[in-house]
């Protein structure tokens, strides 16, 4: 499998290189769930800063195959839970989170000292993307 159009790649980056609504959907017992996430895109995956006994999390832990969507951009993926987001493996990409999302990240809403308080990654697989007329068909 080829990698992704270069331009597309961009055109990803520059549209979801900041903080990003996007919509995340799961599903257990083949009945979906979706529920907007602020996101960040870098390099092929989306990084939300989540709860670890919510809802989507307990249905990725039993099927990590999701599904996202959000300006003219719909795409399949895996999700991960990445642990707690003071984990020393977590460090650099939180520091790049904590920039991103720093317009509401402190003021109350996340709690970093709780253990709860998770990196999820989802790594996309398959995606379509369109831009100006063109559509761009990924895979990862």
């Amino acid at each position: 499998m080829s990698a992704p159009d270069p331009k597309a790649l961009e055109i990803l980056s520059e549209r979801f290189g900041r903080d990003s609504l996007i919509a995340l959907a799961t599903a257990e017992d083949n009945i979906p769930s979706v529920r907007a996430v602020n996101s960040w895109y870098s390099d092929g995956s989306f990084y939300v800063i989540t709860y670890a006994p919510t809802k989507k999390m307990t249905q990725i832990a039993k099927n990590p195959t999701v599904a996202i969507c959000g300006d003219w951009f719909t795409a399949q993926g895996q999700a991960e839970n990445l642990g707690h987001v003071l984990a020393p493996e977590n460090r650099e990409i939180m520091d790049k989170l904590r920039e991103v999302f720093a317009s509401w990240y402190s003021n109350g809403h996340t709690n970093e000292a709780d253990p709860n308080t998770v990196l999820l990654r989802i790594r996309l697989t398959s995606a379509v993307l369109a831009d100006h007329g063109t559509w761009y068909d990924l895979r990862w």
